[in-house]
């Protein structure tokens, strides 16, 4: 009996959660009626194999709200079966495939990520949003080897005010403003990520040697503790409240975006995005004049248009960053994003 009114209760909560959704669940054309998880799956791929939607993918294994904020682990040689017995589809796992020959010992223990992490790889420690002067307290590069302009990878440099016992740092130059496009409010500032450094010797100043450079190390730079978000297994799933916001901008100063783009966002923790929020991308409609319209032509906005969806994975205070997962057609600065 307490098992069956914790499983009732159970599903209350799931279906409450899912009717904030769209409708009823749509499952994908060709879904199948089963998976082997293999190294290089992700849980976007899987959960677009199966629906329509592939945000929609925590209703589909019956998630509640709290469930979403863990990671949902799923592991190559693992069977995703789709249980359609009982009316609402459902996603269940079935047991551990070991197949012969065994072709993926070194992977089997690894969970699959959520999105293709080598996309994202290098923004998960950079880049960095700050306030204004964010950056004035940070260590800063005071001389360089020998009284080089700049040094590179593998080279010396000497950094004042080192307090923290950090061995692996990241050099960072302050960036661009990071701006509202609806109202031009600065949202915060946007560091440039130059390079990475080891912490060699303490002392004042302290001794580094630069690890990797994407740019030339060079004094007045500052340096910050290396750190990562983990977002490897977070479901992907449409925010509780209806969320809007534009892009800021496409990283790279490139001027249109396509499949995985990384984008900023005008939109950060404050308004409720987190990790594994997927939003969808809209253009703004055209404004069309009626030339049937002779003696007084009026003005028409045409309905904006939904044409993508992006994956939330590193989010500041005012600022976040996603990746384009699906779209068909270039995105730009400016475009709309909000709750699917």
């Amino acid at each position: 009996m307490r098992r069956a009114i914790i499983s009732a209760l159970f599903l209350c909560i799931s279906s409450a959660w899912a009717a904030e959704g769209a409708g009823p669940l749509e499952l994908a054309p060709d879904a199948p009626d089963r998976h082997i998880v293999v190294p290089g799956d992700t849980l976007w791929g899987i959960a677009s194999a199966f629906l329509k939607d592939p945000y929609r993918w925590p209703e589909l294994w019956r998630l509640n709200p709290d469930q979403i904020k863990n990671p949902h682990r799923i592991y190559p040689g693992q069977v995703v079966i789709l249980d359609r017995s009982h009316g609402d589809p459902q996603l269940k796992l079935g047991r551990l495939v070991k197949a012969e020959p065994r072709i993926y010992l070194a992977d089997e223990k690894q969970e699959i990520p959520a999105i293709p992490q080598q996309a994202i790889e290098p923004f998960l420690s950079q880049p960095l949003v700050i306030d204004a002067g964010g950056l004035n307290d940070a260590p800063r590069v005071i001389a360089t080897v020998e009284s080089r302009v700049y040094v590179g990878a593998g080279e010396t440099f000497y950094v004042k005010d080192v307090k923290q016992k950090a061995k692996l740092w990241q050099v960072y130059r302050p960036g661009d403003e990071l701006k509202d496009p609806d109202n031009g409010e600065v949202l915060g500032h946007e560091a440039i990520y130059i390079g990475s450094a080891h912490l060699v010797a303490e002392g004042q100043p302290a001794t580094f040697r630069a690890a990797t450079s994407k740019q030339e190390i060079g004094q007045g730079d500052h340096l910050v503790p290396a750190s990562r978000p983990d977002v490897a297994n977070y479901v992907p799933h449409r925010p509780g409240k209806d969320v809007k916001g534009r892009v800021i901008a496409i990283y790279g100063g490139v001027g249109e975006g396509s499949r995985h783009s990384i984008v900023s966002l005008s939109r950060g923790k404050k308004d409720g995005l987190e990790i594994g929020h997927v939003l969808a991308l809209y253009r703004d409609g055209a404004e069309v004049t009626n030339r049937f319209e002779v003696d007084k032509p009026e003005t028409h906005k045409l309905p904006n248009e939904r044409y993508g969806l992006v994956f939330v994975f590193r989010v500041f205070e005012r600022v976040s960053y996603a990746l384009v997962m699906d779209t068909n057609r270039p995105l730009a600065p400016g475009d709309v994003v909000r709750t699917p």
